[in-house]
C-alpha cells in the first residue's frame, strides 16, 4: 500500500501543475488579499489583509500565512534566494505595522506587500503583469459592422 501511495505522488509530482497554474494562484491570492473590494466614494480598492486586521492578534496571523503562500509559491517557481528574502520583507513589515491598531489597518490599504510580491515575481519570469502588448487580429470600429 505504502508503494502505491508513493507511485501516485512521484507521478503527480512529474506531471505538476504548469507556471501558469501557478502564476495564476498567486495572482488570486494577492488580488483577494490587496485589492478584492473598492470602497464607496473613495475609490480605493482594499482586501481581506486589512479587512482581517480589523480583527485583533488573530487576523494579522492569519494575513501574514495567506501571503506566505504566494512566497512558498514563488521558491516552488525557482526564484533566487535574494529575491525570496525581498518577499519575506514585504510581508514582515506590512505584519509588523499591521499590529498597530489604529495605524497598521490604515498602513494595509496603502502597502499592499503581496501585489509587491506578485510585481517581483513576474519580474523574474519576465511575465506580463496586464496582458499581451500587441492584439493579433483586425481592428473594426463598433459602427462599421
Amino acid at each position: 500500500m505504502n508503494t502505491a501511495r508513493s507511485a501516485v505522488f512521484d507521478t503527480i509530482k512529474a506531471a505538476g501543475p504548469s507556471r501558469q497554474d501557478a502564476i495564476a494562484r498567486i495572482t488570486l491570492v494577492a488580488k483577494l488579499m490587496d485589492s478584492a473590494f473598492l470602497i464607496p466614494g473613495l475609490n480605493r480598492r482594499v482586501g481581506l489583509d486589512a479587512v482581517l486586521g480589523l480583527v485583533p492578534g488573530v487576523g494579522d496571523a492569519l494575513s501574514a500565512a495567506l501571503a506566505s503562500y504566494i512566497i512558498w509559491e514563488a521558491r516552488q517557481l525557482g526564484l533566487p534566494r535574494w529575491k525570496i528574502a525581498r518577499m519575506v520583507g514585504n510581508v514582515a513589515m506590512d505584519t509588523a505595522i499591521g499590529v498597530i491598531p489604529f495605524a497598521g489597518d490604515v498602513f494595509d490599504v496603502f502597502f499592499k506587500a503581496n501585489e509587491r510580491n506578485l510585481r517581483i515575481v513576474h519580474e523574474h519570469l519576465g511575465t506580463p503583469k496586464r496582458g499581451p502588448l500587441e492584439i493579433d487580429g483586425t481592428a473594426v470600429r463598433v459602427g462599421e459592422r
